[in-house]
């Protein structure tokens, strides 16, 4: 992620309703999955600044994971302390030590996503689970891929298929932020137009989160997004702007000898 787009994430993540609905979706499918669970020792791999270390804090102490130094910075000026500096290509945990593998919009930036799932893979716990977020679609691909360094958006099927090559379960696999789709395809499609036909020569790049709405839409627009979370209880969606899966290492895999967070 370059300067802009990780200026932008550490000035907005409280208070954009992209970050705050996409908290509230997330979270509630995890703690229905985890049933109540609160000792369970958790890598959040690509912490970045800490955004979603304080709310998986109610599964237990996670460490986060981040190869940026001013961002990891940032995350321990909040009161984080469990923090590695590495790359999520290559973590440095232990075999079998995990319960659960968090990747909130990560795996996305990585050359080798399928290695990167391999590694989340070997460091649960046979029972454990991987919890990826990424963006959906892409013909959807535009300014704010390229600033933020994705190097590819995500269909359901293609991400699915990934993480089954290296071994995981599939437990859920929706697309989300849907109710507003409809809106925010011939947006992108039109600042897909203007950023190739229309940009003057020298002007700032723009990311999703250049533009900020006023508080009354920012506040409906989270509410949209949020709400998501009570259709994702009866079933997986089929269309939207991200793509989120819950995947689980077998309980009938090897187990490792070694145990514990490096």
């Amino acid at each position: 992620m370059d300067e802009l787009a990780a200026r932008q994430f550490m000035e907005l993540e409280r208070v954009h309703w992209w970050f705050e609905g996409r908290r509230r979706v997330f979270f509630d499918v995890l703690a229905r999955a985890l049933a109540g669970r609160r000792d369970l020792a958790i890598l959040d791999v690509g912490c970045g600044a800490g955004g979603m270390l304080g709310e998986l804090r109610r599964f237990g102490e996670p460490a986060g994971l981040e190869i940026s130094t001013e961002l990891l910075g940032a995350a321990r000026s909040r009161g984080f302390t469990r923090l590695l500096v590495g790359s999520a290509e290559r973590l440095p945990v232990r075999a079998g030590s995990l319960d659960l593998v968090t990747a909130f919009d990560c795996i996305e930036h990585l050359v080798d996503d399928v290695g990167a799932a391999a590694g989340f893979y070997r460091a649960l716990k046979p029972g454990g689970r991987a919890f990826f977020s990424v963006p959906a679609w892409q013909f959807l691909y535009a300014e704010n891929d390229r600033v933020a360094m994705h190097q590819r958006r995500y269909r359901r099927g293609a991400l699915v298929k990934k993480l089954r090559s290296v071994g995981f379960t599939i437990e859920r696999a929706s697309y989300v932020n849907a109710l507003l789709f409809p809106l925010i395809v011939p947006a992108v499609l039109l600042l897909q137009f203007k950023q190739r036909f229309l940009k003057r020569s020298g002007a700032a790049p723009e990311t999703n989160l250049s533009y900020c709405p006023p508080r009354p839409l920012n506040a409906l627009l989270a509410a949209i997004f949020s709400s998501e979370r009570f259709l994702l209880r009866a079933s997986d969606l089929p269309l939207g702007h991200s793509l989120i899966v819950l995947a689980r290492k077998p309980d009938d895999a090897p187990r490792p000898a070694a145990a514990g967070v490096a």
